[in-house]
């Protein structure tokens, strides 16, 4: 079915209508930029950046970050912002009003969505673990004389004559591996074994949390951010004061900031460092199109939009410290280099390494509650995000069903997203989740994001998306922004996933490798949502009446034609008529 024709002018872009169901607003400017901030700032600041900063060489690797924040992540940052705040509208039904035949790039964004909710509450989950099992005298991860450990188990905290080999294992390490995981009870992803019945009732106390903050919409969610954005901030600069005072710590600053000059001549630290600050700042996935859907019209998303950013890059940084300094720490105690120390990524650095070092810090007990609390509402402010554009979205796409049922529409979503999670919960959960977080949301969402740069800079024109933001702002963007969305940013982002495509590493995880199987099921995933986009394509050619031919012709795209009709396909760069 063709569109609503368009009787404006492209050349004059107006705020939009009041809708037929009036729109939340957002009761406070500070609600919406910590709602962003706090979907921004994840977990991957705490452990993914330290980590690829000091794999790709320390304080050089700052240099290729920097450029790929200013010539990608920020310019597709500040798109988002723009196009969400405009338009007041979801991820699905923006398309009609941009370039209608790209529709598939919103129910892409939803799969991704839902991808992402059914192992990321998983790891809130194994944190929530954690933080109960805090509230003890002595951490139960602090030494080796449990039911759980194994003879492996190596305890060289405050110990002499203690060797460390290939084959040691820390008590932290077992106390994850084989206690809140029971992961040897699993052979592998083709036997996860049964249900971690106290991993389900933490996943549920999350998804409880989750929909209470969502259920009434911004009103709700933005209040809860006040806490879940900020106390990251106290709790790390808490442990970056008590990081420095530990014996060795220098060594893991050192370690962090030493400049390899060499690294930057390879291809591999400017993809990852490109992967990084789009995965960081999390353009593409509808959360940043919904977020700013609830701003008043006017409302400076520019500035926004560098505050935001700039907020992230820094704590990132900042994290890096944090956790540098306490591995440091653990190589002096282990009187091994930190690069030993160091070699895990992922979750393993944040349940194994870093409560590690705490259990054996004084006041371990104060600390341990600090550290994950803080990845508690660290990764509760990301969920809320990512939610909150599925929900978003659909709604919005769907006003006449879904109208005056937000609390229902959620509480199906959040059920959903429980049920989906299930897996992830069993003796060989952890194998699903890095099977998920490897193909759920690794190259659909970069591909799912250059197709929407592509689709607003190059169909909807950027001349046109410059005249939307000057309604808004009083002042068109700049030449440098312009040239980022039309070829600089959509040049990264095809960089990065090209090379990510043609460089496919063996899929590891705890020693076991993944069977080829796994991976093509992986490829699968990330296939089933990226493929909604030229499904909708073909749909919506064969679906629009008369011939290609015919619509192109009947539908003049001549800048600053003002006639009746409108591109079914492409939108003919004009905005609905309901604007």
């Amino acid at each position: 079915m063709a569109e609503q024709p368009c009787l404006r002018p492209p050349d004059s872009p107006a705020a939009p209508n009041p809708q037929a169901h009036p729109r939340d607003k957002w009761s406070k400017k500070m609600d919406f930029l910590l709602s962003v901030v706090g979907f921004a700032v994840d977990l991957g600041n705490v452990w993914r950046f330290p980590y690829i900063c000091y794999q790709n060489g320390g304080g050089a690797f700052l240099i290729p970050y920097t450029l790929m924040a200013v010539f990608g992540g920020v310019p597709l940052f500040y798109m988002e912002l723009a196009l969400g705040q405009f338009h007041r509208t979801g991820a699905i039904p923006i398309w009609k009003r941009i370039c209608p035949i790209f529709k598939g790039i919103g129910f892409a964004i939803c799969i991704i969505g839902l991808y992402v909710s059914f192992y990321y509450n998983t790891i809130i989950a194994w944190a929530l673990y954690y933080f109960y099992s805090s509230f003890s005298g002595t951490l139960p991860w602090a030494s080796c004389d449990n039911p759980w450990n194994t003879p492996a188990c190596t305890n060289y905290f405050g110990k002499s004559n203690v060797t460390w080999t290939n084959f040691s294992r820390s008590p932290a390490e077992e106390f994850y591996t084989r206690k809140v995981l029971e992961i040897q009870k699993s052979g592998g992803l083709y036997d996860i074994g049964g249900i971690r019945w106290q991993l389900l009732l933490c996943l549920f106390l999350i998804f409880t949390i989750v929909y209470f903050s969502l259920w009434k919409g911004v009103k709700t969610s933005g209040k809860v951010v006040w806490v879940t954005a900020t106390l990251p901030y106290v709790v790390l600069l808490i442990l970056l004061i008590r990081g420095a005072t530990l014996p060795g710590a220098w060594r893991g600053v050192v370690f962090y900031l030493r400049p390899d000059w060499g690294k930057l001549l390879s291809t591999e630290v400017w993809v990852d460092a490109a992967a990084q600050i789009f995965f960081s700042l999390g353009p593409g996935f509808g959360v940043l199109l919904a977020l700013a859907s609830y701003n008043h019209f006017h409302n400076n998303c520019y500035r926004d939009a560098l505050v935001t950013s700039a907020v992230n890059c820094l704590t990132s940084f900042l994290s890096g410290f944090v956790i540098f300094t306490v591995l440091g720490y653990m190589a002096e105690m282990r009187d091994v280099e930190v690069e030993d120390v160091a070699r895990d990524k992922g979750p393993s650095l944040l349940f194994i390494t870093y409560p590690e070092a705490i259990a054996n810090m004084v006041g371990s007990t104060f600390f341990a509650i600090l550290f994950f609390l803080m990845m508690i509402t660290l990764g509760l402010d990301s969920t809320f995000g990512g939610l909150e554009a599925v929900i978003t979205a659909v709604m919005d796409e769907y006003p006449q069903v879904l109208a005056g049922r937000r609390e229902l529409f959620v509480l199906g979503l959040i059920t959903v997203c429980f049920l989906g999670s299930l897996s992830t919960l069993t003796y060989g959960g952890a194998y699903v989740v890095k099977l998920l977080e490897e193909f759920g949301a690794g190259c659909s969402i970069l591909a799912v994001v250059l197709l929407e740069t592509i689709a607003v800079s190059w169909f909807y024109g950027i001349q046109r998306f410059s005249h939307d933001v000057k309604a808004m702002l009083g002042f068109t963007p700049g030449l440098f922004w312009k040239l980022c969305w039309v070829a600089i940013s959509p040049a990264l982002l095809a960089f990065i996933v090209i090379s990510s495509l043609l460089e496919q590493p063996p899929l590891t995880l705890f020693e076991y490798q993944y069977p080829e199987w796994s991976i093509s099921v992986g490829f699968l995933i990330g296939a089933s949502s990226f493929i909604c986009i030229p499904l909708y394509m073909v749909y919506k050619l064969v679906w629009t009446p008369g011939s290609l031919k015919q619509v192109r012709s009947d539908n003049p795209r001549a800048p600053g034609w003002a006639g009746v009709g409108r591109d079914p396909l492409w939108g003919a760069g004009l905005v609905d008529a309901s604007l």
